[in-house]
């Protein structure tokens, strides 16, 4: 009962390779050379096998062989000698071939499993890469950010002196002065709005320019 013992495992390790075996490979996992149709005909077959030797059927199909083989020399049809002689060569020959069916097995899954391990890698590389980026973003915003501030600040500072102004404008009107400290009055607040505006302008342009 040798083969049959060993038939569970067979049938745990084809499924998954025949699973993988029609799955669309990685561009990197690609074979180097191109596997004939034939050699893949013959691995398919063989995977069948492995599958149906697992299966209720084969358990079936080998207890009526047993059976037979033991019923035989109660019949007279053959000695025992010679029934235990046959059985062995049978069941040894089915042995070797089980384990190289096996082993054909756990070699395709081993290759699948490097397969999906070399795209596992790929895409950790990719995640981190991505964060990298993601932090790179977060440092950007976080400038763009006390930009605005800064920006606002201007703002502020560009809102109080035009109060100024409005405040200077009305003590002008009710100062006695003559025309030319008003003048001069005036030409100072006007540059100082003039100065106040350019800085703002040279902000947006730096905003503007990221």
């Amino acid at each position: 009962m040798h083969p049959s013992s060993t038939a569970p495992q067979t049938t745990h390790l084809a499924h998954p390779a025949g699973t993988h075996a029609h799955a669309a490979p990685a561009p990197h996992a690609a074979p180097a050379h191109p596997v004939p149709a034939a050699t893949s005909n013959l691995v398919r077959a063989i995977e069948r096998v492995i599958v149906w030797i697992g299966s209720p059927i084969s358990l079936a199909l080998h207890t009526v062989i047993f059976v037979a083989f033991f019923a035989a020399p109660l019949t007279a049809i053959i000695t025992w000698d010679s029934m235990f002689a046959v059985l062995t060569n049978v069941v040894s020959l089915e042995a070797i071939y089980l384990a190289i069916f096996i082993q054909m097995s756990v070699n395709r899954q081993a290759a699948t499993l490097k397969g999906v391990e070399e795209d596992v890698g790929d895409i950790q590389e990719d995640v981190e890469e991505l964060g990298e980026n993601v932090e790179e973003l977060g440092e950007n915003v976080e400038e763009l950010g006390e930009n605005v501030e800064e920006l606002g600040e201007n703002v502020e500072d560009l809102k109080e002196d035009v109060e100024d102004i409005q405040e200077d404008i009305g003590e002008i009107g009710d100062d006695d002065d003559d025309d030319e400290a008003r003048e001069k009055r005036q030409a100072e607040m006007i540059e100082t709005l003039t100065n106040d505006v350019k800085a703002m302008l040279k902000h947006l342009e730096t905003l503007k320019g990221r």
